[in-house]
């Protein structure tokens, strides 16, 4: 047997969607081994601590991994792309492009981690048709606001997602409440 093809697929994954999981689903049909790598990414102020989103991308993963019989593996990075893609063993970066506007930013850092590294290639996968509108953002922003985000996750996913809102909730209108007080 010859060596094993390893692909990286990145993200912030907060929260993983269907989209994501569309992807990963089609990615590791390409790969023998598909690393769903989860970015840190602290700046972009995570609904989802790092931990618990390499926790819910594991629950989403298992079943894809044994239909396909492709080992996917998920781990968090806080480095460099392209360190984590050495780290890694991949060869090829996997990026999902949900729409025409994804593709000039996606086009660019593909550009700039040939250049880091010209030996690991990136392949853009297309967001099949009913997942292709379907972002973490707006997940997060519709659940924020009240809206049902059933159609965008799964339900295991849905549940972490209904418990936080809430405890976010909780807490904001403790330090309104606390605020008022002082008043």
């Amino acid at each position: 047997m010859g060596a094993r093809h390893v692909g990286l697929y990145p993200g912030t994954f907060d929260p993983p969607t269907r989209g994501h999981v569309d992807i990963i689903g089609r990615a590791a049909r390409l790969v023998d081994v598909l690393v769903v790598g989860v970015a840190a990414n602290a700046g972009k102020g995570p609904l989802f601590p790092l931990a618990e989103r390499v926790a819910m991308l594991e629950e989403e993963i298992a079943p894809i991994a044994a239909r396909n019989g492709t080992e996917i593996v998920v781990r968090p990075f806080d480095c460099l792309l392209i360190r984590f893609a050495r780290e890694v063993g991949a060869r090829m970066i996997i990026r999902g492009l949900r729409a025409v506007s994804d593709f000039e930013y996606e086009f660019q850092m593909a550009g700039m981690n040939a250049r880091l590294d010209p030996g690991i290639d990136t392949v853009f996968l297309m967001a099949s048709e009913g997942v292709h509108f379907i972002s973490s953002r707006f997940v997060k922003e519709i659940a924020r606001l009240g809206g049902d985000v059933s159609a965008f996750v799964s339900p295991a996913v849905l549940a972490r997602i209904t418990a936080r809102v809430a405890s976010e909730g909780d807490r904001a209108r403790l330090a309104m409440g606390a605020g008022s007080a002082h008043d």
